[in-house]
């Protein structure tokens, strides 16, 4: 299986880290910093293994981004993992209710991390 992530997070060492932590493990990674431009990347590339969503970002957050994913039919299946700083309670139901598989929150523990991804498996 050609194991491909999909970063989305307007913080650049987020996304550093993310892919040395991805690539790591044997995961192909692309990356970008806007809701908008992730979308725009799944439709031309709809096979990732899945997407790790920064659920707050400047003009459309992941919540809007992932509602967007699952109403369009060609990218509608692509698993999401919301990636929050937010961790109340409540916020992971609103990931979930939003459309994402798996939710995990800032700072990333790698373990929590590749245990939400080898779920989507």
């Amino acid at each position: 299986m050609n194991k491909k992530i999909l970063i989305v997070d307007d913080d650049p060492r987020n996304i550093f880290a993310l892919k040395l932590t991805l690539k790591s493990r044997g995961y192909q990674t692309e990356s970008c910093t806007m809701a908008q431009e992730a979308i725009d990347i799944l439709k031309k590339d709809p096979g990732f293994t899945a997407v790790l969503m920064d659920m707050m970002m400047p003009e459309m957050d992941g919540y809007e981004a992932i509602k967007i994913i699952r109403s369009t039919p060609s990218i509608s299946g692509v698993p999401v993992i919301a990636v929050t700083a937010q961790a109340m309670p409540e916020d992971r139901q609103k990931c979930i209710d939003a459309g994402a598989q798996e939710y995990v929150s800032k700072p990333i523990n790698v373990d929590q991390l590749m245990n939400a991804i080898e779920k989507l498996f």
